[in-house]
């Protein structure tokens, strides 16, 4: 029982990595209804410009705060130059605009850092403390309350602040919110910025355990993305359960299916889960159910 419970521990220490990431996610499509499939690579780049700053002499957490605030303006800047543009063509156009934005991401920082594995340092103390022969770590508990922390604050965004529901209304029917005075485009832009600063709190709290490297969030991406299939793609509170969730099924399939799906496969166990969910309930756990008049 103590290596199960140890195993789910690890599991949801991964899994929050996976809601963060997740959390930005969602932020874009509520704020434009698209899916950013550059979201993982904007969380490394961010990742590399907060380690930079911590060379040139500043503490950790001042790093990620700095790069948090002017990844805020990066990504409003990426949404008004690349994004509108071509936000009234086709959801293909769009997903070909966010894979661009990736590659062209993910060859910026490999061209400006190189390609070498850069250790980036543990924000947290290394300190740890055995609950019933179960070991927990102040990083993973720490970013759990990070994540914690992040979610709420972006439902009540949502649903307690004049701003969050004129997010709400920009993508749920653009022109009526434009006849209420809401400023569609300026909705738009504060959410890729704030996806981006959710986003360097991602990469910065994933780095230490994945070590900095242009790839590094490739893996995290896709699971990320199965966690806001799960949860539900408009969700932040689904996006935090299916992150969890995803973290869990993983670390138990490589935990106790290690002889049959091997380390290389455990991710078709989560994978499945997502096909599961999506036969149940297509919109995702806590998703909501498109409607359209006849």
């Amino acid at each position: 029982m103590t290596y199960f419970l140890q195993q789910v521990v690890d599991g949801v220490s991964t899994g929050v990595i996976y809601a963060l990431l997740g959390l930005a996610m969602v932020l874009i499509f509520r704020a434009t209804g698209i899916i950013n499939f550059a979201q993982g690579e904007l969380a490394t780049i961010a990742a590399f410009f907060a380690w930079q700053l911590n060379l040139w002499g500043l503490p950790i957490w001042l790093a990620i705060a700095a790069t948090a605030v002017i990844g805020f303006g990066a990504g409003a800047a990426i949404e008004r130059v690349v994004i509108r543009p071509v936000a009234n063509k086709d959801h293909f156009t769009l997903i070909m605009v966010t894979l661009g934005l990736f590659m062209i991401t993910n060859a910026v920082t490999g061209l400006v850092w190189g390609y070498t594995i850069q250790a980036f340092p543990d924000p947290f103390p290394v300190a740890a403390w055995t609950v019933h022969g179960v070991s927990l770590s102040l990083a993973s508990v720490g970013t759990i309350v990070i994540v914690c922390v992040v979610g709420f604050l972006l439902y009540q965004l949502f649903h307690r602040t004049r701003l969050g529901l004129g997010m709400r209304a920009a993508i749920s029917n653009p022109e009526s919110a434009r006849l209420s005075g809401i400023d569609v485009g300026r909705m738009q832009m504060i959410g890729w910025g704030l996806a981006a600063m959710v986003g360097t709190l991602a990469g910065a709290l994933a780095a230490p355990k994945l070590f900095l490297e242009p790839n590094m969030m490739l893996g995290v991406l896709t699971y990320a993305f199965a966690a806001v299939i799960v949860g539900g793609l408009d969700s932040p509170l689904g996006a935090v359960v299916g992150g969890l969730a995803i973290g869990v099924t993983e670390n138990l399939a490589g935990a106790y299916l290690y002889d049959f799906v091997g380390n290389d496969l455990k991710i078709a166990v989560p994978l499945a889960l997502v096909f599961g969910i999506l036969l149940v309930r297509p919109q995702g756990l806590f998703g909501r159910r498109a409607v359209a008049r006849a």
